[in-house]
C-alpha cells in the first residue's frame, strides 16, 4: 500500500470521559499530528451515548451492550484514512476494542498500528493465548512507550518500536518547592493495583513527625468507599478527596502539592509521574514497569519496593528533611522529561506511520 508522507491518521482510543493515561495520550498524540499538518480522524471507543440513555453509562455491563453496537458502526470512519492508529490496554478491553478496529482497517486495506500501553502485558500474553496472540497479527506494527514493555513483548516472540509518552511540559509551570510544604498528592484512580491504600498508610507514618501535612487524593474508581473510610479512620480531615478532575485542571493540582506520591504495584509508563516531574514536584514512587528506567533512584525521584507503606513513609521523610536534596532531584528530572515531549517523538511516529526504519526508533525481533 502506498502511504503519503503526512498520512491521513485516524486514532483509536478512548475520549477523555474516561478519565486514564490512554486518552490524555491519545489527545497529546492527536494535537502533536495535527500541529505537523497531519489531517487526523478521531475515533473514541467510548461514543456518545443518546441523550436519553446517557444513565446507562453508570451501568456496569449494560454500558457495554450499548457501548459496542455504537462503537463499531463508528469504525466506518476509518475508510478515509491511511493509517489506523488503534490505542491498546489487555484483557476484555483488547477483545472489544483494537480487535475489532483492526479488523476492520484490515478489511478496508488500511496500515495498522497497535499502541500497546498495558502494564499487565506479560500476563495477558502468557494466558490468553488465542484471544490475543492470532489478533496481533493483525498489526502492521505494534509499537510500546517502553522499555520494558518492549522486553515483555520480545520474551514472546513479538518485534516492537519504542516510543515514549508524551507530555505537554509547556502545560505545566516548574517552580522550584522553596520552601518545600507538606502538602502531598496522588494522582491515581482508585484502582487495586495503584494500591492508594498504601499512600494514606504512609502518610498517616509522615504526618505523625509532621502534624501539619496534608494528602489531596485525585482520581476515582472501584476503591473509593473503602479508601474514604481508611483515611476518616487513621487521618480525619487530614486527606481530601477530589474525586475526577479534567485534564485542563491537572497543572493547577500539581502546581498547589509540593510533593508526589505513587504506590502503583503494577504499571508501566506513567503519565502521572512525568508530569509531577514536569511541574517540579519531588516524587517518591514504587520501583515497579518501567518507572525505574524513568526515574532512577536518587537522582530524579526516590523509589521504594512496591507494597512496602513504611518504605514510602521514610522517603517521604527524607524529602521532608532534606529539601535541597529534593529540588535537586526534581531539577534533573525537569531536564529528564524533555525526552516524553512531542518534538522527541514526532520522527518516530512519522517513520511507523509510512514504515521506514528510523535511528530514533528501536525495532527488534525475538
Amino acid at each position: 500500500m502506498q502511504i503519503p508522507s503526512k498520512p491521513h491518521v485516524a486514532v483509536v482510543a478512548a475520549s477523555l470521559d474516561l478519565l486514564g493515561g490512554q486518552g490524555v495520550q491519545a489527545q497529546s498524540l492527536i494535537e502533536g499530528l495535527r500541529g505537523d499538518g497531519y489531517r487526523v480522524t478521531f475515533v473514541p471507543i467510548n461514543p456518545a451515548f443518546p441523550r436519553g440513555a446517557r444513565w446507562i453509562r453508570r451501568v456496569r455491563g449494560l454500558r457495554t451492550c450499548l457501548n459496542e453496537p455504537l462503537y463499531l458502526a463508528a469504525l466506518t470512519r476509518l475508510m478515509s484514512a491511511d493509517v489506523v492508529h488503534v490505542f491498546s490496554a489487555s484483557y476484555w478491553s483488547f477483545l472489544l476494542a483494537p480487535v475489532p478496529a483492526m479488523t476492520v482497517a484490515r478489511a478496508m486495506n488500511k496500515r495498522v498500528v497497535l499502541h500497546y500501553h498495558s502494564g499487565e502485558a506479560d500476563d495477558h500474553l502468557a494466558n490468553w493465548g488465542p484471544l490475543v496472540h492470532p489478533w496481533l497479527g493483525l498489526a502492521h506494527e505494534i509499537v510500546v512507550p517502553s522499555e520494558y514493555l518492549h522486553e515483555v513483548f520480545v520474551q514472546h516472540g513479538y518485534a516492537t518500536r519504542v516510543v515514549p509518552n508524551v507530555v505537554d511540559v509547556s502545560a505545566f509551570g516548574y517552580r522550584e518547592r522553596r520552601p518545600l510544604r507538606p502538602r502531598v498528592l496522588s494522582t491515581r484512580n482508585l484502582e487495586p493495583y495503584y494500591r492508594v491504600d498504601l499512600v494514606i498508610e504512609a502518610f498517616a507514618r509522615f504526618r505523625a513527625e509532621v502534624p501539619d501535612a496534608r494528602l489531596t487524593i485525585a482520581g476515582y474508581g472501584s476503591e473509593e468507599s473503602r479508601l474514604r473510610d481508611q483515611a476518616g479512620v487513621l487521618l480525619g480531615d487530614a486527606v481530601r478527596f477530589v474525586g475526577k478532575i479534567p485534564p485542563w485542571a491537572i497543572p493547577r493540582l500539581y502546581a498547589a502539592h509540593d510533593m508526589y506520591v505513587n504506590a502503583s504495584v503494577l504499571d508501566n509508563q506513567p503519565v502521572s509521574i512525568l508530569e509531577a516531574f514536569a511541574a517540579g514536584l519531588p516524587v517518591v514512587t514504587s520501583a515497579i514497569g518501567d518507572i525505574t528506567a524513568m526515574a532512577r533512584h536518587g537522582e530524579m525521584a526516590l523509589l521504594v519496593p512496591p507494597s512496602d507503606s513504611m518504605a514510602l513513609a521514610d522517603a517521604m521523610t527524607a524529602i521532608w528533611r532534606a529539601p535541597g536534596e529534593a529540588r535537586r532531584r526534581a531539577a534533573c528530572a525537569r531536564m529528564h522529561v524533555a525526552n516524553y515531549t512531542w518534538p522527541a517523538v514526532r520522527k518516530r511516529w512519522a517513520a511507523i506511520y509510512s514504515g521506514h526504519a528510523d535511528g530514533d526508533a528501536i525495532s527488534v525481533v525475538a
